[in-house]
This record gives C-alpha cells, structure tokens and sequence, in this order.
C-alpha cells in the first residue's frame, strides 16, 4: 500500500481553490445538472466535486456537503445559487485586495476550518448567512467542503 503524505497548501490558494471547483459545479454547469448536485446536497448527500493532482503529483479529492439546518425560511435552488454566488464573490474580493480574514479551528478537531468570509443574502424579508467550512481526512487523501447556513442572529447588532 501507497504511503500517504501530507502535504498542505496555503489557505489563500486552497480557498482560492475551493471557490473555483464551486463556480464550476454551481454556476457554470447547466442549470439542470447544478440544480440535481442541489437537490442531492440539500438532501443531506455528499458529492464529490473533483480530484485535484497536488504539486507531487499526488491526487486529493474534494468532497462537498451542505448545512442548511440554521437556514431561516424555505431553502430552494434559486436562493442557495444566490447565496454562493455572493459568497464567491465575497471570497474573490477579499483574496484579490489581499484583505486578512479569520480562520476558526474545530475545538476538538484541527482539521476542521470554518473561512470568516460570510455571504448575506436576504429572501422574503429574511437574511440569512452562508459561509465555507473545510475538514480535511489525511487517512483518504480527502477534504471535504462544508457550505454552511450560521444562525443570522449571532450577526445583529446588540
């Protein structure tokens, strides 16, 4: 059996990574196919995006998840794609002005990463707030990507 190796890469490039492997499967893809990984994400599924070849030539695979439970309303299609194009391009500023940004750790688990780029969006009157979480598995050569709904709430102002 294959050694496995960690190997990291940087957050402004994972990030940057990360961001582009989502335009690709979410707002480049055909409506229809983009709409079927939805579904299968907001089902509780978790699809595999790609295989990403690492500078050693070895190949990591990137997964995908979505947390919707602290979604306020009735999440469907159209407002997931709005909230991950804001977050795209919320992502996309921050990295091109070289802006910093916060990176929480999992308290239990140091794989786990929670990016502090958020995503507002407001449907019917109700914002909600998306952000990208990662959890990388050294054991598979995997991460997986985490879209996650936080609770708007802890965001207003007190």
């Amino acid at each position: 059996m294959a050694e496995l190796q960690n190997q990291s890469i940087p957050r402004d490039k994972f990030l940057l990574m990360s961001m582009n492997l989502l335009h690709k499967a979410f707002i480049e893809a055909a409506r229809t196919d983009a709409k079927n990984l939805y579904r299968s994400l907001a089902e509780g599924g978790r699809i595999r995006l790609s295989h990403v070849q690492m500078e050693d030539k070895s190949t990591l695979a990137v997964n995908l998840a979505l947390d919707h439970s602290e979604y306020c309303g009735k999440l469907n299609f159209g407002a997931f794609r709005a909230s991950l194009t804001a977050l795209i391009g919320n992502v996309g500023q921050t990295l091109q002005a070289e802006k910093d940004y916060q990176v929480f750790s999992g308290e239990s688990d140091a794989g786990e990463m929670i990016f502090g780029i958020t995503a507002v969006t407001v449907e019917d009157e109700q914002p909600n707030v998306l952000v990208l979480g990662t959890r990388s598995d050294a054991d598979d050569a995997s991460v997986m990507l985490r879209l996650m709904y936080l609770d708007p709430a802890q965001f207003a102002a007190g």
